[in-house]
């Protein structure tokens, strides 16, 4: 068995950046006081002072500067890591990462490759209000060229986040700010996978419930709860929308007969809208023995408010609501 040991989310973030840069020297970072301040997070620490200013570059604050440089650098060879200080601020660059990274390498044939990672710090919970808290994953899931990535744990994070700097296409890493001081167990070295694969978390026979990111670790603590009320939840962890695994997500509903599909983005035009929309279109829907249901978070702005900001995205007793709710029929 591999070493491994408990760390958090950002450090093992931390040390896939770290692994990549010591292995391939193609590979720098950049982005808005990564440097000598270590980002808005803390997460690239020290990485300046071990590899220095050419290939941990502070940049001036024009995110789609950040990314049109990225989207450079990669078509020449290099293999850029570039961070938003909040996944929000994606919205300044979208012309350069959805019109120019997604589409170059099938605009020129296949000759020309955009390997190039954007990290972004997501999701509420921390009280930065409406402009620093939005789940963006539904923004850039319709957007072909493009893989989007969102880690619910430290190892996974670590895998995936490695995986994604070997990728020779533009992969989005969104990082919810509330995962990033959660502790795992993660090997120790570098290693890779899980792109394009969804894991089940939880066994059960009762409903699946489908999510990803930090509502993972809601669904987990809802599957306890339902468990005390005789439910069987099965718990599965997409990890990547863009490719999403769905024959995971089929193989499951076909045996519990149920979906509830939880994400903290709104209802309208959330991505539970693609995996609602997947099963009905399989063979799991002749298994459905109720309606498919969607937990999401409420058709407004993020609060600053901390009681506001709780009531606005799903909780853990929502998740159990609406799974009794299904069983009820």
């Amino acid at each position: 068995m591999p070493e491994a040991r408990s760390i958090t989310y950002a450090e093992a973030i931390r040390e896939a950046l770290d692994d990549a840069m010591a292995s391939d020297e193609s590979v720098f970072l950049m982005g808005e006081d990564i440097g000598v301040y270590g980002g808005a997070f803390g997460v690239t620490t020290g990485l300046l002072q071990k590899y220095g200013a050419d290939r941990v570059r502070d940049t001036p604050i024009s995110e789609i500067g950040i990314v049109g440089i990225a989207v450079g650098a990669a078509l020449v060879g290099m293999r850029p890591v570039a961070e938003m200080q909040f996944s929000d601020f994606t919205a300044n660059a979208m012309d350069q990462l959805c019109n120019q990274a997604a589409k170059l390498h099938f605009m020129y044939g296949g000759k020309a490759q955009v390997p190039m990672v954007l990290r972004a710090p997501t999701g509420s919970g921390t009280g930065a209000a409406a402009q620093h808290s939005q789940s963006i994953e539904s923004w850039l899931a319709n957007v072909p060229g493009l893989k989007i990535v969102m880690p619910s744990n430290a190892a996974d994070a670590k895998g995936l986040l490695t995986a994604a700097i070997a990728d020779p296409n533009p992969v989005v890493f969104l990082e919810h700010k509330l995962l990033y001081k959660t502790k795992g167990e993660v090997e120790v070295g570098s290693y890779s996978g899980g792109l394009g694969s969804a894991v089940v978390t939880h066994e059960g026979r009762d409903v699946s419930i489908v999510c990803w990111s930090a509502m993972v670790h809601k669904a987990l603590a809802a599957a306890g709860s339902l468990k005390d009320q005789g439910i069987d939840a099965e718990v599965i962890d997409v990890r990547t929308l863009r490719p999403l695994d769905r024959s995971t997500i089929v193989g499951s509903v076909s045996k519990t007969g149920r979906l509830l599909v939880v994400h903290e983005s709104p209802l309208t035009g959330g991505f539970g809208g693609e995996i609602a929309a997947t099963v009905t279109e399989s063979d799991a829907f002749d298994f459905l023995e109720a309606p498919v249901k969607r937990v999401a978070g409420l058709e407004t702005p993020i609060p600053s408010n901390p009681e506001l900001e709780k009531g606005v995205v799903p909780q853990e007793e929502d998740i159990v609501k609406a799974a009794v709710e299904i069983l009820a029929g």
